[in-house]
């Protein structure tokens, strides 16, 4: 088995227990990978031979290597150097002990919808397709003045928000910027899409839950500028009149899960330190 390792590049203690996990791996018959969790280029060439990647950050992390990972559904096994670590499974003093249960099979496989994402100008394709593992996000730029963004769903008008932006995102998404917006929790397993408002004024306030195979378009309306951000990690300048759309994705990210599958509802009390 060949199993690859993707360090955090501004985490120095990764790299040291990437190192650790590597010579351990190889001294158990594994052939290993290492690389940098921001060198995408590289990890597409590398993946196709991989039948495991482990990723050593946080949930930033994972959500690099999942978008990557997905398209040759290669699974993913996170360990958490992180903040909140929603997504990664395994905490650094634990490896020794959870890792030698992934390789004798000893887990489940959870798979997470992801979505596409298009920013057009008229007929121009502005950035090629984005994919999303939690959410894709249209709002305004650094002038704190509302923006207009008419939502379709299928070609059929929605609605037309007054706001700061609107969040797409999927039920991973729904614990993070989706939460913080006042959205509802959806756990990992549905196939749903969300949509919802960031600080509405005199429109639509309350989130919308979309079939899977919904078409989302906004339409961007405003004097003074907005901009498409992707899982928080790729950012489009767009104009007035500029449409974005998005849609369900093909692929899923598959997750490595050494917990019972109701975990979720464990984690998400004990990382938003809600549980008693």
């Amino acid at each position: 088995m060949r199993i690859g390792i993707l360090h955090h590049p501004k985490i120095p203690a990764s790299q040291s227990l990437g190192a650790d996990i590597a010579d351990w791996l190889r001294a158990q018959g594994h052939g290993v990978w290492v690389g940098s969790s921001w060198d995408t280029a590289a990890i597409e060439r590398e993946l196709g031979d991989l039948a495991l990647l482990i990723t050593l950050g946080g949930d930033g992390t994972l959500l690099r290597a999942g978008r990557v990972a997905a398209r040759l559904s290669v699974p993913l096994l996170g360990i958490n150097l992180g903040r909140l670590g929603f997504l990664t499974e395994v905490q650094p003093a634990d490896w020794r002990e959870q890792l030698p249960r992934v390789l004798a099979g000893d887990y489940w496989l959870e798979h997470r919808l992801m979505l596409k994402a298009e920013a057009w100008r008229g007929a121009e394709l502005l950035d090629g397709t984005l994919e999303a593992l939690n959410d894709v996000v249209v709002s305004r730029s650094s002038l704190a003045r509302v923006i207009r963004i008419t939502a379709s769903l299928n070609g059929s008008t929605l609605t037309t928000y007054i706001a700061d932006g609107v969040i797409v995102a999927t039920p991973t998404g729904s614990t993070a910027y989706a939460l913080a917006a006042g959205g509802p929790i959806l756990p990992p397993e549905l196939e749903n899409i969300l949509l919802l408002p960031i600080a509405p004024h005199l429109s639509l306030a309350r989130p919308v839950v979309l079939d899977r195979d919904v078409v989302v378009s906004l339409e961007v309306q405003t004097d003074h500028g907005a901009i498409l951000t992707v899982d928080g990690q790729f950012l489009i300048d767009l104009q007035d009149g500029d449409r974005v759309l998005v849609t369900s994705g093909p692929d899923a990210a598959r997750f490595v899960r050494l917990q019972p599958q109701s975990y979720f509802y464990k984690t998400l009390m004990d990382r938003l330190r809600w549980s008693v």
